[in-house]
């Protein structure tokens, strides 16, 4: 299915305009036995979060509560997905390492380790879906539009709420009108990491 930008949209605040949300770039899978495409997941809600698990904020809130939803929520029609998006402290945070983590922390949604670039830090994925670092939270609704994109720590209950309404919303209408809204963000604090170039 293809549509234009212009074909994304609803009375829910999305980012700045409504976007079809670009395909994600993944070296390796964990969690599932075959590759996943955004385009496959059409139809559903997507979750996307992106984390790395040496950022104190993903590991405290932002893991943990991307599990909650996929354990809650899948079931309704909520697909969550997690983007490993290592921008530092390469060596210590591959593939093995997060295989450990995930088993740690008893992770069962399907996370992707961000492909890496040959020739920067930030990953492509990172880097295609312009994120300002960990933990980073995007809504996809079922046409596949990028409504929200929030950096730092997600409130709950505004979570629950986003989800309600995407999930109650009419697909087809998704698909016909948007509005806009700024990017939010808390800042970089100990709850958030940023790559160094996006600091100041």
């Amino acid at each position: 299915m293809t549509m234009s930008l212009a074909a994304c949209a609803s009375d829910m605040p999305v980012i700045n305009k409504a976007v079809i949300a670009s395909e994600w770039t993944v070296a390796q899978w964990f969690n599932t036995e075959r590759p996943l495409r955004l385009e496959d997941l059409r139809g559903k809600v997507v979750l996307l979060h992106a984390f790395q698990m040496l950022c104190p904020g993903c590991v405290s809130h932002a893991v943990p509560l991307a599990e909650r939803v996929h354990r809650q929520f899948a079931d309704l029609g909520v697909a969550v997905i997690g983007l490993h998006t290592v921008f530092e402290h390469h060596a210590a945070m591959g593939p093995v390492a997060l295989e450990a983590f995930l088993h740690e922390y008893r992770i069962t949604h399907p996370v992707g380790v961000d492909q890496p670039m040959a020739d920067a830090p930030i990953p492509q994925s990172m880097q295609r879906y312009r994120l300002r670092g960990t933990p980073s939270l995007m809504l996809i609704d079922r046409a596949g539009c990028l409504r929200l994109d929030k950096f730092g720590r997600v409130d709950e209950l505004e979570l629950g709420m986003w989800l309600g309404r995407l999930l109650a919303e009419d697909p087809a209408r998704s698909m016909s009108t948007g509005q806009g809204m700024a990017r939010e963000s808390d800042g970089c604090t100990a709850e958030a990491c940023m790559p160094r170039e996006g600091r100041g």
